[in-house]
């Protein structure tokens, strides 16, 4: 049964779907990549203000993160968040070709996933939720909060140690699906891992005493011939071949893991006859546990003190991020699969299907006549996609995949929900390419369902935590027993994040020079 106030907020979003529209393609065509979302959170504030929101703008500490708050008077507050950052290296144009966006080249800043759609079924859910409470004297607060660097698990961790989850009634969370079963659907028990990522940086402060670590060396002349000692480069390889060759020994073959690693500095590009005097590697861990995460850590540690030992610099490890596992709510899962229910899942129309086909011919050379994942348009309860997604996992496998949302399940009840994006069907035995997915994800015909769809499932969500006190009080019952008695409590894992927000290291952007904005690295022209 939907209430007066959820019906306002379902015409709420129809009325607003052009805007949504425009707005979503705006931060699509923005690109911009973790902890330099600088355009892309200045345009949610200034959307934020415009609407009536009070606006903490570099919220934690961080430049490009935000906390909006709109109150109607004494009730509970609902917390929903935006996402905004892209992916390096993924830059499409949204067209039905392969093509970066104008001005660019394919290394820069794209959205996969994407979460310029999860950010604007956000803002569409909210604006919808304030307007029903307007309209029907609906008590209580709204929270908003802008979570930049998700790809790297970067800011929910630190707000999470910093306050701005504490004093919620509930928090919603919904990505585009990115998975099987996981679409159209909410977790139910299995919810995302930790996810730890550190910088280990190494640095060559004294090339000219490298000789001199072995018993009666002399030191190398202060000039050029310093060369002769390894340098920070040789640190990071020896860095990245030890780990590599060691990556299956850190933690137990069982239990669903992975490690992966990005360079983001290596020595300066100096040709000159010096070596490299600073290096950094980039390491992220997605573990179900946060005891494995400690595990791992501590062998990248050591390996990291051998790197540096052998090639005679020193090396800093720089926290960027230390989520903890998810937390589970039925009576949360429960009540967002019910409005889920109520919107029904997205439905793509004859022009999103004509598109679909182009860039599958486009991209394979085939088409087909209904070239979506069937799936897509269909909705699947969260105990369903429970069981199937247990059938890959071992009985003591209590998390799989990784997502920083975790971090929020620890101070309210949280349910996170996953809402159809226009995925392809394989065609004959091909595979759908990357730029094909992403273009899907910029093409207003193409991505609108689905930002509407979430935008509606949570409003509706929101519009029954805010007018059903049982629901919410079950829900919060839930989170406590869970909890072994709520904030502290017996089964609690309290924030880990204990370091600052690792807002200063050499981060992939975009620049502005004499010959205008680009990629860090340069586009080339043809």
């Amino acid at each position: 049964m939907i209430s007066s106030a959820q019906q306002t907020a379902l015409d709420h979003v129809e009325a607003n779907r052009r805007n949504l529209s425009v707005w979503t393609r705006t931060i699509f065509d923005f690109g911009e990549t973790a902890w330099r979302e600088y355009r892309s959170s200045a345009w949610y504030v200034e959307r934020l203000k415009a609407e009536g929101f009070s606006v903490e703008e570099g919220s934690g500490g961080m430049p490009t993160a935000f906390c909006a708050h709109w109150s109607n008077g004494f009730g509970p507050t609902i917390g929903m968040y935006a996402e905004y950052d892209a992916v390096p290296g993924n830059c499409q144009d949204a067209a039905t070709v392969k093509r970066p966006r104008p001005g660019l080249s394919e290394h820069a800043g794209g959205h996969t996933d994407p979460h310029s759609a999860l950010g604007m079924a956000g803002l569409g859910g909210l604006l919808a939720t304030k307007a029903a409470m307007e309209r029907h004297g609906i008590g209580g607060t709204l929270r908003f909060t802008g979570e930049p660097a998700e790809k790297v698990r970067g800011s929910k961790p630190i707000h999470a140690a910093k306050g701005y989850y504490d004093g919620l009634a509930a928090m919603l969370s919904f990505h585009p699906f990115y998975m099987l079963p996981l679409c159209n659907t909410a977790r139910w028990d299995t919810h995302c891992g930790a996810a730890w990522s550190m910088i280990y940086r190494f640095v060559c402060d004294e090339p000219q005493r490298w000789l001199q670590a072995g018993a009666g060396g002399t030191p190398i002349p202060q000039s050029h011939s310093a060369v002769r000692a390894p340098g920070a480069n040789d640190a990071l390889m020896t860095m990245y071949m030890s780990s590599k060759a060691l990556r299956d020994s850190m933690l137990p073959h069982q239990g669903g893991w992975s490690l992966s690693e990005a360079i983001l500095t290596a020595g300066q590009a100096t040709a000159d006859n010096l070596p490299a005097g600073i290096a950094e590697i980039q390491y992220m861990l997605r573990v179900p546990t946060v005891a494995m995460a400690e595990q791992a850590t501590a062998m990248l540690d050591r390996n990291a003190a051998a790197a540096a030992a052998m090639t005679g610099c020193r090396f800093e490890r720089h926290w960027v991020c230390k989520s903890r596992p998810g937390l589970a709510n039925h009576i949360m899962a429960n009540t967002v699969f019910e409005a889920l229910s109520q919107v029904g899942p997205p439905r793509w129309d004859e022009r999103a299907i004509a598109i679909a086909r182009e860039i599958q011919t486009n991209d394979v050379g085939r088409t087909s006549d209904a070239p979506f994942l069937p799936e897509c348009e269909r909705l699947i309860t969260p105990q369903e996609a429970e069981a199937i997604l247990r059938r890959d996992l071992p009985p003591s496998q209590t998390h799989s995949t990784s997502d920083d949302y975790t971090d929020m399940c620890w101070h309210a009840p949280t349910a996170r929900f996953y809402v159809a994006r226009p995925a392809l069907r394989h065609v004959e035995g091909t595979l759908p390419s990357a730029w094909a997915m992403n273009a899907l994800g910029g093409i207003p015909e193409t991505i609108d369902p689905t930002v509407l769809c979430a935008a509606k499932t949570l409003a509706l969500s929101a519009l029954r935590l805010l007018e059903d006190d049982a629901t919410r009080e079950v829900a919060m019952d839930e989170f406590v027993r869970r909890t072994g008695g709520g904030i502290g409590g017996s089964e609690w894992i309290a924030p880990l994040c204990d370091y600052d927000p690792p807002i200063h290291f050499r981060w992939p952007e975009y620049v502005e020079t004499a010959r205008g904005r680009d990629w860090w690295i340069p586009t080339v022209s043809n």
